[in-house]
């Protein structure tokens, strides 16, 4: 038996909402090993369903849920993937990723074609920094791939492991094939996407500490050394002989404002500002952002909330990310859980 009578259907599982400055370069990428790409786009005002319906390998479905929930959307991908027949390799990729050029040569692409139903794959996850020389790599690798035996996946309302995971155990870890990761290349749109994730729990899971909010989501601002490479030629050249320039994205994708914003300004006017005067958001002037949009707000409306002491919390903060886990800076975060923090 040859191996590609071993092939499974490889089928790219995608959820989308707003993803136009990345979608065609990241479409065009996977359609070069997918055999499926399913996407679930949730309310997109972008042109992003317009780029999805150019490619023949994409099925569009709607999530036409306005509410935040990780997985809810991947069950809703799974279920569309689960109605192709036969034996079916997924892999749960954001738009703004892309598995390493060096798939297509790789003895890891084809042997994981032989794997048992229920094998999990984990790869990297290479976080690429501005001007493409350096990237972020995290010491563990994360679980992307799946071979499908229809386990139910119930997943989490947010950072939810992306595929399921069954009782089997069954896994592989990719060393030479890595999932590029495009997010911070734009480190302004980057920035707008972490400011509303701690809107949002703030909103959400009331209870969680303005601190560990904070620690949680400007974890970009100071890797460890340690975990800082260089960007290898191999993971994008294959790309760019078919065309697809990554590069590129850093100049391209620039906005006044970007969706995440609007839903900010929108929980500000519906919630108040002195609601998230503890969480990180105020390094943007929200009246200004608001009239970008149209918005005719009166003066003072979304005005910075904070006091005197709370922009001297954020100010230490910010120096000593990094290096919360050393003894004096974790004794004085607790300190501050007195004051609410």
């Amino acid at each position: 038996m040859t191996a590609d009578s071993q092939k499974p259907t490889i089928i790219c599982l995608a959820p989308v909402r707003n993803e136009a400055w990345i979608l065609e370069r990241f479409l065009a990428s996977t359609s070069l090993w997918a055999d499926h790409i399913v996407i679930a786009d949730q309310c997109s005002n972008d042109g992003s369903r317009e780029i999805a319906s150019r490619f023949p390998k994409v099925t569009l479905v709607d999530n036409s849920s306005p509410q935040y929930d990780e997985g809810a959307r991947q069950r809703l991908l799974l279920n569309e993937a689960r109605k192709i027949p036969g034996r079916r390799l997924l892999f749960a990729l954001d738009a703004d990723e892309a598995l390493t050029a060096n798939w297509a040569e790789s003895e890891e692409w084809r042997k994981a074609w032989s794997a048992p139903e229920g094998t999990v794959i984990y790869m990297d996850w290479v976080n690429i920094y501005p001007g493409f020389e350096q990237c972020w790599i995290p010491p563990y690798p994360i679980p992307y791939g799946f071979m499908d035996d229809g386990v139910e996946h119930r997943g989490e309302k947010i950072h939810s492991t992306r595929v399921p995971q069954p009782q089997s155990g069954h896994r592989i870890v990719w060393k030479e094939i890595k999932l590029l990761h495009f997010q911070y290349v734009n480190w302004e749109r980057m920035k707008s996407k972490q400011r509303w994730y701690q809107a949002w729990e703030r909103l959400d899971s009331p209870s969680k500490r303005p601190i560990t909010l904070y620690r949680q989501y400007h974890h970009m601002d100071a890797r460890p050394p340690q975990e800082m490479h260089p960007v290898q030629r191999e993971w994008l050249e294959g790309y760019e002989q078919h065309g697809i320039d990554w590069r590129a994205l850093q100049e391209e994708s620039k906005a006044p404002y970007y969706w995440w914003d609007e839903e900010i300004v929108a929980m500000l006017l519906k919630h108040g500002t002195r609601k998230f005067r503890k969480i990180a958001l105020w390094d943007v002037d929200w009246e200004e952002k608001a009239r970008r949009m149209g918005l005719n707000v009166p003066p003072g409306l979304l005005a910075d909330p904070r006091s005197t002491f709370e922009k001297k919390v954020h100010r230490w903060l910010a120096a000593t990310q990094g290096r919360q886990y050393e003894r004096k800076i974790r004794l004085l975060q607790r300190a501050l859980r007195l004051f609410g923090w």
